[in-house]
């Protein structure tokens, strides 16, 4: 992984690894390396700007970052940055669970969150047959990152994510071969938002600004540096105005 400066706004980038080590330096001044079983969580509120990079170049790395949008009221915060190492890892009905954001099964990630929000990895055995109960007020999403499994009845393979809605109160999950899942979860977000490239706005207007901040390198993007400099600058915007969107199933009511 080789990633040079890139800016973000409006969000938090949740890095999780299962193999391999990254390290990430960014415009406030932190450098951290995440290992697996350790979180990254950087809270870009009104603007950050980060670089990614593999420590070693011959190692698997295997892994995944998540982007977790800020709601209004706190989406123009300072920005931050926060590493975590210390996180519920535990078994349940034979299943392994590291928990690194939210709420699950009594245990709590101490991760600062905006929103109702849970991720954690799941390891399954071979053979197992699993009922995981779930908060019915969440949607949730089930990643298959080795091996394959079945969510409800419904078969996912490695690659897939698969989506269950909001209203149930439990998952059940099985697996013939063995497999690792990433669990997510959450409240439907209800707001309307503009996403484009690395910015997550409410208007057109404002992914203009954001563009030209990072290409006009305004203050809320401070340089930094690391071993391979460089700057990612951001791509043309399209020849129409971006229009907000929500949540597909709230847009059809």
């Amino acid at each position: 992984m080789s990633v040079a400066a890139h800016p973000h706004t409006g969000l938090q980038t949740v890095s999780w690894l299962f193999t391999g080590e990254i390290e990430h330096r960014d415009s406030l001044g932190n450098i951290q390396n995440v290992m697996p079983g350790e979180l990254n969580l950087m809270t870009a509120g009104r603007g950050i700007a980060h670089s990614e990079l593999s420590v070693n170049e011959r190692a698997k790395l295997h892994g995944v970052q998540l982007w977790t949008v800020l709601p209004d009221q706190h989406r123009n915060n300072e920005p931050s940055f926060d590493h975590y190492s210390d996180l519920p890892v535990f078994i349940w009905q034979g299943i392994g669970i590291r928990l690194f954001v939210g709420e699950l099964l009594g245990k709590k990630s101490s991760a600062k969150i905006f929103t109702p929000v849970i991720g954690a990895e799941l390891d399954l055995p071979s053979g197992s047959r699993t009922e995981l109960p779930a908060n019915s007020t969440y949607e949730y999403g089930v990643l298959v990152v080795a091996g394959a499994a079945i969510v409800n009845g419904s078969s996912v393979q490695l690659g897939q994510l698969h989506y269950v809605p909001a209203g149930k109160e439990k998952l059940l999950l099985t697996t013939t071969t063995g497999a690792k899942l990433i669990l997510l979860g959450g409240e439907p977000f209800k707001e309307r938002i503009v996403m484009w490239w690395n910015f997550i706005a409410r208007s057109h207007d404002e992914i203009v600004q954001m563009r030209e901040d990072w290409q006009n390198h305004s203050s809320l993007f401070p340089n930094f540096t690391d071993r391979i400099g460089g700057y990612i600058p951001a791509p043309a915007l399209p020849n129409l105005r971006l229009t907000p969107r929500g949540n597909p199933l709230q847009d059809l009511r």
